[in-house]
Formats: structure tokens, C-alpha cells, sequence
């Protein structure tokens, strides 16, 4: 009876329904409504302008109005005021989508309260001020195109000083250098800001002032930039002509306004929420009318600089070029800029949450002008049926455009590339039906483009198609391409499905994805992928050294003493040496085997293996340059069949220092592809080696580097603390006070710290450029075609071979010039900053 509780109530907090719904029936409950509560007016406006556009059912004209109303009815709440002009300046940087919305609501505001406008341009001009001086060129455009949209209601000639100004600086930045990048980044805010000018009146006043800058402008906009070449997403072979040869972002841009100004103006896609219907002409005219406002003066200094982020020249790519309807913009109209550039602004800053900026991106219509794109999931073979001048740009196809964009940006995107991976998952999980078929001719385009697109970007592309079909169940329709599987390994295809699939096996297991594909593919999967750990050879008595292999593992597996161990490697020196062999590189074999066998279950495994015999591999690889190569062809040997798992114990043997990259990039260029007659070339994991060698060299680079800049800041701050103080900078000698004592010390430790620092800085430059020589040596014999292991063979009865092994290198040497000539870059702007010293500028590699 323990169990059981006598209360009505049900015991405990539990007290079963409210008493008010066992008297619903009664008829003398007369109780009213539960009293409304509103929420203060400020809570009011920001959760509206927060929503402000995202609602395509409801007219722009009478959100702005109701927000605009709201804001005015209550003005004398000064935190409504202060949060409002807060709230616009914010959103401009964090939702720029929403820009024109938010200058409509201040223009409408203007009509009734204008000292609003003057807060908030006193705001604006500081914060405009503030990003220039910090080289933050983003907020500066994006601050702009928020100018740009009150241009109606500033004094004389309102935004376009400002903009004279900043082509003034590009001038004098680009006649300095040619390789300058700081000048282009300003000419296209310049152009990026002008089609919002001129969008926010109807009146013909601007259109000289456009005209004349424009002028100014095209003498850069039309000169490419040095380093575009290296850029190129696309690698033609021959003397056949990218197709973004003339996909010059500003030089677009340039063209388009040129084609808008001889139209008028049209501008037909940006959205104009500050004109208002017919029913509201009185509204209208107040705004026609308006009280007009001095810009404050924005001071831009003498020298700008090019800020956190290094600025390149950029390209116009697209995944949806040459089909037979147009469903994004086409690179002649303005559209393909300010769209793009809209949705590329809106997905990289709202990195830190990829639901929302794949809602932003699927809302594309909602923020430009009706009638902009077709209707949302309008299927492709539909599009034809649309008669002009309807639009046939597919929204799905703009959003997944500018992903696409930053994706396979060149030398690299803002955020990691798993950002932009998981941005198409979202948008896909959100809207299958609209974003799966988009992406699917975006995958078949890439696909049949792949061997002329850049090396780095054909594997990004793997990556990211492994990656998203983990995400969706590892289905694609792989019979579109079973012909190809029939190809020689070394056709650029065939290298791109054997690719993706091994991907697809590190983020799965072998059985589950041989289930996903048709049966001519599943031969690319060999059987012995299927088990996850690798046997261990030794285990085999037929295999020279087995008893002494299986005796090192097991000390090993045991921790057994150095001296145990010792005693079993000098055994196998004998023995080699008997047999003829190299007793270092025969002994480095078997113990690296052991090592990895040992810690053959998981990655953690394997790190405390290698960390708990990391000096005796270290001896050996600093005893003979044969040794570090054993080393590595031991994990590449064991972990063949899972050569993701050999490239991650690779790249932990660089952290330990047991290898060195140039080991790494020798028995990867030399040893395994000229052993292989050239044929791994097309392996996927090889460039995995490579690459990710040479990323880890240069980040060593940057490390230094910035880590340098910043110590001699603090020795520079001491100097100046000891200058102002009467005490002997050595701490040794005199009398003085304990403060003083202390201070010279300090600025003793940070001199001494920074000497090493630079140092290790200026010995890791020297070797990162003699890395960079050597890659380039090597690889430049197979992109020219003398390589001896070619020139044997070269008797034209296998020319095709020769003529795809030498395309293979081709592609190679363009990824490693383009990353020396990125590294040269950094390393002068950091000359020219005074980080580096003069004797630094030891040039060149490619």
C-alpha cells in the first residue's frame, strides 16, 4: 500500500487540471480576457526591423511605415532613439541584405523627426571613419551602400566627395605599384556603391557626377592585375582562352554600370522601398521634399593599409555558365554583381550560424525588386516555357551560385571550407525541393568541367561532393557516369571518382558505400578496404625479419625499456648487414611498422605510440635522409588501403619533428610518382601529401611573422618605459629603485625573446623558399615533359599517356607557383610594414 497516494490531487507538485477548466460549463464565470501586456516601444521596433523584408506577403512600403510610425509616435523615449540608430548601424554590417530597407525606414522617419538623421550620419561618419584607419574594407562598402541609400536627403552632392576621395587613394596606391591590391579593393567599393546611388532617386541630377567618375575609374578597372593569371579558377591547356580570361570582378562591374548608364539607370533589380504606391502620393511627396542633411566630414587617410585579411584580385566564376536557359544573371547585367555580392557578404559574416545564412540565402527575393527571379522551385525544364520580359533566374540557383563562389575562391575563401559545406547541407535540408536540383547541375557542371578547372579546386570539389552526400545518405545518380569508370586511372575523371569514393570511405566504412554504388563501380573498392585495421606483414614467417618485427611490437605494446628494445634493433643490424642490406633503413622499417601496429585501433592510439618512441625516431630520421624516407614509406605502406589515416600520421610525425617537409615532398615527388612513371599524379591522397605539407610550412611562416611584429611592439614599449625613467638599463649594475630594476629586466627577457624568434622566423622563410625551389624544380620536369622516367618511354608509342602525365604536372606547378607567389606577397607587404627586415627580400621562387 506504500505505492499508493489517498490525495485527489495526484500528490506531490502535481495538482492534475486548473480548477478554471473543470468550471468551463459554468455559465456565472464571467471572467474577462487576460490582460494584454505590450512590450515597451523599443523591444517593438527592433524585433520589426530585425524582420524587416523577410515576409514576402506583406508590402515593403507598409513595413517601413509601421516601423517608421512606431519609432515617431514615441520619440520621446530616448532609448527607442539610441537603440534604433544602434540597431540600423548594426544590421548594415550583419544583415547587408536589408540595407535599403533600413535606409527607407530612416527616409520615411526623416519626413517627421530629421534630427534622427543627423544622429545617425554623426554615427555612420565615425564608424566609416574607424574601419578605414583598420583597413576593414568591408564595413567601409557596406557603410557606403547605407550613404548610398539616403543619398535623397544629403546636402549638395551628398556620398560623391567621399567616393572622389577613395579613387584619389586607389590612384595613388596603384601608381606606386601595379601589384597593389589595396587600390583595386577601393575602385570596387567605388562601383558597388554607385548603382545604390543612383537607385535612390528618380531624378536625373546624379547622372553626370556617376559618369565622370566612372571615367576615372575604367583606367583600373580595365588593367588586370598581375596576380589574376594565378586566380583563375580555370586551367586551360594549349592556347585555349579561359572562360573567366575576361571575368575580372571590377573590370564586370565597370562594364555593367556602362551599360546601365547608357539605359538611364534602370537598375531594374534593386529593390526601392522608399517609393511608395499611389495611395500614398502625400508620403511620397514628403519624401521628394525632405529635409536635407551635411554629411560630416569623413577624414580618409594619406596612407590606408590592407588590414587583417589579405586582399586579391577577384574573379567571376559560376557553376551554371552555357546552359541553355539563363537561370542566373548573365555577367553582361548588373544583377550578377549586387546580387552576388549581397549574398557573399550576408554568408560570410554570418559564419557563426549556418541555419540563418542559409535562410538568407534561400529568401534571395524576398530583399530585390519584384519580378527579379521566377518563382521559388520553378523546375529547370520550366524555364523555357517562360516568355519574356519575365524573368527566368532561379533564386536557387543565385543562392547556390554565390556559395559556389566563395567555395572555389582563389587563393582561399574568408572561412574554413566546412562553413560553405555545411551552408549547402542547411539550405538543402531547408528547402529540398527547390536547392537539391540546383545543386545537382551545379555537380554536373563541375564534374564535366573538372579537367580544366584548377588542381586545388578539383579537389576542394571532391571534398565537398564526399562530404555532402555523408549528409544525405551517400546517394547520387553514379550512372550518369559509368563510362567513365572504364578510363585509365590517370584521365582526370577516373582520378576524380576514385577520389571522391576513397573520401567517402574515410567518412563511412568500405561495405556501406560499395552498397551505394552500381555494380561497375564496385571493383574500385577492392575487399581488402574492408577491414579497418591493416594486418600486420610480420605476422607472415615468410617475410624477412618477422620474428624480430612481432618481438619489437610486443615491446612496444608493453613499454618495455629502452635497453630491451635497443638490443633487438642492434640484432637486426647484424642481420642486415649479412644479408646486404641498409641496417638503419632495414631496423627504421621494422620499428615504425611495430609502432604503427601497435597503435592501429584509433588516431589517439597511434599518437601515444609515436609520442612515447618519439626520440629513438627522431635518431633515426636525423641519421640518413634514407631513413626519414623508410619512415614515411612505412605508414604509407601499412595504412595503404586508408591512405586518409596514413596522411593524418604523416602530418603528426611534422608536428614531432620526426619528419621534415622537405622528406615529405621528396618521397612524394621524386620517389613515389617517379617510381610510378608519373602515374601518381592523379592519386588524390599524393596531392593531399603535398598540399598539406606546404600549408602547414607557410602557416609556421605566418606564425613567426605576426608573432615577431608583436614581441617587437613590447620591446618597443619597454625601451619607451625605461626612457622615461633614470635607471640603468642593466639590471646588474647601480643602485636604483626596484621598479626600474624590474623594467630593465623586462625589456632585457622581450629583446632576448624576440632575437630567437627572429631567428627561427627568418631560418623557417629560408627553408619554406627552398621548399617551394624544390617543388617547383621537380614539378616543372613533368609539366615540360623531360623527366627521365618519360623521356625512356618517349618513342610515340604511348604519347597519350606522356601527354596526360605531363597535364598532371602541369596542374601541380600551378597550385605550388601561385602558393609561393601568395607567400612572396605576404612577405613584402610585411617588408613594407617593417616587420621583416631588408635582407629578408630574398626573391623568387616560381
Amino acid at each position: 500500500m506504500g505505492d499508493y497516494d489517498r490525495r485527489q490531487s495526484g500528490g506531490g507538485g502535481y495538482r492534475g487540471k486548473k480548477r478554471r477548466y473543470q468550471q468551463d460549463d459554468d455559465e456565472d464565470d464571467r471572467r474577462g480576457p487576460r490582460r494584454r501586456q505590450d512590450a515597451p516601444p523599443h523591444v517593438r521596433v527592433r524585433k520589426q526591423l530585425l524582420a524587416i523584408a523577410e515576409n514576402a506577403m506583406r508590402p515593403w512600403h507598409e513595413e517601413v511605415q509601421t516601423i517608421a510610425n512606431l519609432l515617431t509616435d514615441n520619440w520621446d523615449d530616448e532609448l527607442l532613439r539610441g537603440n534604433f540608430v544602434e540597431l540600423v548601424l548594426q544590421l548594415t554590417v550583419e544583415q547587408p541584405l536589408k540595407t535599403p530597407f533600413l535606409a527607407a525606414v530612416v527616409l520615411v522617419v526623416n519626413t517627421n523627426k530629421p534630427e534622427l538623421v543627423d544622429m545617425l550620419l554623426g554615427n555612420l561618419a565615425g564608424l566609416v571613419e574607424d574601419k578605414v584607419k583598420s583597413g576593414e574594407w568591408r564595413g567601409v562598402k557596406l557603410y557606403l551602400k547605407l550613404l548610398a541609400c539616403l543619398q535623397s536627403c544629403l546636402e549638395g552632392d551628398g556620398i560623391f566627395p567621399l567616393l572622389e576621395e577613395l579613387f584619389s587613394r586607389a590612384v595613388d596606391l596603384q601608381t606606386a605599384s601595379s601589384e597593389d591590391t589595396i587600390g583595386t579593393e577601393l575602385v570596387k567599393i567605388i562601383l558597388l556603391t554607385l548603382p545604390y546611388v543612383m537607385s535612390s532617386t528618380a531624378q536625373d541630377q546624379w547622372h553626370q557626377k556617376a559618369a565622370d567618375l566612372m571615367d576615372k575609374t575604367d583606367i583600373i578597372a580595365s588593367e588586370p592585375h598581375t596576380l589574376q593569371v594565378l586566380i583563375d579558377p580555370y586551367h586551360m591547356q594549349g592556347e585555349q582562352e579561359s572562360p573567366a580570361a575576361s571575368s575580372s570582378l571590377i573590370g564586370l562591374l565597370q562594364k555593367q554600370l556602362q551599360v546601365e548608364a547608357s539605359r538611364g539607370w534602370e537598375l531594374a533589380c534593386l529593390p526601392r522601398p522608399w517609393v511608395m504606391p499611389p495611395s500614398d502620393i502625400e508620403l511620397q511627396n514628403k519624401l521628394v521634399e525632405c529635409t536635407k542633411h551635411a554629411l560630416p566630414s569623413i577624414t580618409i587617410p594619406t596612407q590606408v593599409i590592407a588590414g587583417p585579411r589579405p586582399l586579391f584580385p577577384e574573379v567571376y566564376y559560376s557553376v551554371y555558365m552555357d546552359q541553355r536557359v539563363e537561370s542566373v544573371p548573365p555577367v553582361t547585367s548588373i544583377a550578377a554583381s549586387v546580387v552576388r555580392d549581397a549574398l557573399i557578404d550576408t554568408l560570410n559574416i554570418l559564419d557563426y550560424n549556418r541555419n540563418v545564412s542559409a535562410r538568407h540565402l534561400i529568401d534571395v527575393d524576398c530583399y530585390f525588386a519584384p519580378r527579379t527571379f521566377a518563382a521559388r522551385a520553378t523546375p529547370f525544364d520550366r524555364l523555357r516555357e517562360i516568355e519574356p520580359p519575365k524573368s527566368t533566374w532561379k533564386p536557387e540557383d543565385v543562392a547556390v551560385d554565390a556559395v559556389f563562389s566563395q567555395l572555389f575562391l582563389l587563393p582561399s575563401p574568408e572561412h574554413k571550407l566546412v562553413y560553405y559545406h555545411s551552408v549547402l547541407t542547411e539550405a538543402c535540408r531547408q528547402a529540398p525541393a527547390a536547392i537539391a536540383p540546383s545543386l545537382g547541375r551545379a555537380i554536373r557542371y563541375l564534374y564535366s568541367n573538372n579537367p580544366r578547372i584548377d588542381l586545388e579546386l578539383a579537389n576542394r570539389f571532391a571534398d565537398w561532393f564526399a562530404h555532402h552526400l555523408s549528409n544525405f545518405g551517400f546517394t547520387w545518380k553514379w550512372t550518369e557516369w559509368v563510362d567513365d569508370v572504364y578510363l585509365p586511372d590517370l584521365h582526370p575523371q577516373k582520378a576524380f571518382i576514385q577520389g571522391s569514393i576513397d573520401k567517402e570511405i574515410r567518412l563511412s566504412f568500405a561495405q556501406r558505400i560499395r552498397n551505394t554504388l552500381p555494380d561497375p563501380y564496385k571493383p574500385l573498392i577492392g575487399p581488402d578496404k574492408d577491414q579497418e585495421t591493416p594486418s600486420f606483414k610480420f605476422n607472415n614467417d615468410q617475410i624477412p625479419f618477422a620474428a624480430e618485427g612481432r618481438e619489437l611490437a610486443s615491446l612496444v605494446k608493453r613499454k618495455a625499456p629502452d635497453e630491451d628494445v635497443q638490443s633487438v634493433i642492434e640484432r637486426i643490424h647484424s642481420m642486415a648487414l649479412d644479408a646486404g642490406l641498409d641496417p638503419l633503413v632495414t631496423s627504421t622499417d621494422i620499428f615504425m611498422t611495430a609502432v604503427l601496429h601497435v597503435g592501429n585501433k584509433t588516431l589517439s592510439h597511434v599518437l601515444a605510440a609515436i609520442e612515447r618512441t618519439k626520440d629513438r625516431l627522431l635518431d633515426a630520421g636525423a641519421a640518413s635522409e634514407a631513413a626519414r624516407s623508410q619512415i614515411i614509406s612505412a605508414v604509407m605502406a601499412y595504412w595503404a588501403v586508408h591512405p586518409g589515416v596514413a596522411i593524418s600520421i604523416v602530418g603528426k610525425l611534422l608536428n614531432y619533428s620526426i619528419l621534415s617537409p622537405a622528406a615529405v615532398v621528396q618521397w612524394t615527388l621524386i620517389d613515389r610518382i617517379g617510381a610510378s612513371r608519373g602515374e601518381a599524379l592523379a592519386q588524390t591522397h599524393m596531392y593531399e601529401l603535398v598540399f598539406n605539407t606546404v600549408v602547414k610550412v607557410t602557416s609556421r611562416v605566418h606564425q613567426l611573422v605576426q608573432k615577431s611584429a608583436q614581441l617587437r611592439k613590447e620591446v618597443e614599449a619597454a625601451a619607451a618605459v625605461l626612457a622615461g625613467m633614470d635607471v640603468d638599463e642593466d639590471p646588474r649594475k647601480g643602485d636604483g629603485d626596484e621598479a626600474g630594476k624590474e623594467a630593465a629586466a623586462a625589456a632585457a627577457a622581450a629583446a632576448k625573446m624576440l632575437e630567437e624568434v627572429q631567428a627561427t622566423r627568418d631560418a623557417e622563410i629560408k627553408a619554406m623558399r627552398d621548399l617551394f625551389r624544390n617543388v617547383n624544380d621537380t614539378l616543372s620536369s613533368w609539366a615540360n615533359g623531360m623527366k627521365d622516367d618519360m623521356m625512356e618511354t618517349a618513342d610515340g608509342s604511348n604519347a597519350e599517356r606522356e601527354q596526360i602525365v605531363t597535364r598532371w604536372g602541369a596542374r601541380w606547378l600551378r597550385v605550388f607557383n601561385r602558393r609561393a607567389a601568395i607567400e612572396e606577397a605576404f612577405l613584402s607587404d610585411a617588408l613594407k610594414e617593417g616587420v621583416l627586415p631588408r635582407s629578408t627580400n630574398e626573391r623568387k621562387v616560381t
